[in-house]
């Protein structure tokens, strides 16, 4: 997967100038074009006309040119300071459906969204809009939580081994060459549960979990090796439970600034499983990770 061309969304409040900022670091570091777009709520610009009459045309021109200096200025404050171009461009219509046309038109690697802005009122919306998007686009999703100050630092990849989990390490390691790697498999033991209702003795449980731990252990170092990761640069973390709990506290743990996630995965492992199709799980993380979280499909 190489970025070739990245596309940020913003609603042109405050913080949605953070997302445009990880952006504009983004296209720099990998060397990629940015396309910034703002979309206008065709729904909203008639409302104006019909609550308005001619004054809301008024109002909608003055709404449209503002809008229109409003992105250019962005796009040259952040261009400038990172010597980037950033082209820019001003949409009206539906805005997840313009933003998804967009995608497709620009042939875009790489979707960079907010997690805050005028469109979230409430968090549990942010799982929602991702999802749609993630639906709506072929591309990765990168959603933005945190002002970004640097190039990300400490990445924590999700992996159940599946073809999914293994595009989305791909892919962090392109966003992030020199960021610190934790490769993390949680898993629950097939059957674990049928084998104490049938009263097999706790050691044997025991025995058999560390078993599945300790093939998965090394599964995640031969992925390592077989992606060209030097020993220093990443480590392996394989705990038992629940995926979505062990994601979020690994985030803590290992102090990460990204979480990248393969869109949909075999089922077992890590929770990059047949729920994602739903976007149970990605919901989840997305509003409850603390941290930005980069949603990255199968290809």
């Amino acid at each position: 997967m190489s970025l070739r061309t990245l596309l940020v969304s913003t609603d042109l409040s405050a913080p949605s100038r953070h997302t445009v900022q990880r952006a504009a670091i983004l296209a720099q570091q990998i060397g990629a074009n940015l396309e910034l777009v703002h979309v206008l709520d065709k729904n909203e610009l008639n409302e104006l006309l019909r609550l308005l009459g001619e004054k809301g045309k008024l109002w909608q021109e003055r709404i449209r040119s503002q809008s229109r200096i409003s992105l250019s200025q962005l796009a040259a404050d952040i261009s400038k300071p990172l010597g980037i171009s950033v082209e820019h461009h001003l949409l009206e219509g539906e805005v997840l459906e313009s933003i998804a046309a967009q995608v497709d038109a620009l042939k875009i690697n790489l979707l960079v969204v907010g997690a805050h802005g005028k469109g979230f009122i409430r968090q549990q919306l942010l799982g929602a809009t991702a999802e749609r998007l993630q639906r709506m686009n072929k591309c990765p999703v990168l959603t933005v939580k945190q002002p970004p100050r640097t190039a990300y630092q400490n990445v924590l990849v999700p992996m159940d081994f599946s073809p999914w989990s293994l595009s989305a390490l791909s892919l962090a390691l392109e966003i992030a060459p020199k960021a610190k790697l934790t490769l993390l498999h949680a898993y629950e033991a097939p059957f674990e549960s049928r084998m104490r209702i049938a009263d097999e003795k706790e050691e044997e449980i025991k025995r058999y979990r560390d078993k599945v731990r300790q093939e998965a252990d090394i599964r995640l170092r031969q992925i390592a090796i077989d992606a060209g990761i030097a020993t220093e640069d990443w480590h392996p973390v394989v705990i038992h439970g629940d995926a979505v709990d062990r994601i979020l506290e690994q985030e803590v743990e290992q102090g990460a600034d990204l979480i990248v996630l393969g869109k949909h995965g075999l089922g077992g492992g890590v929770g990059v499983a047949e729920e994602f199709i739903l976007g149970s799980n990605t919901r989840q993380i997305l509003i409850r990770a603390r941290c930005d979280v980069l949603v990255v499909p199968y290809r």
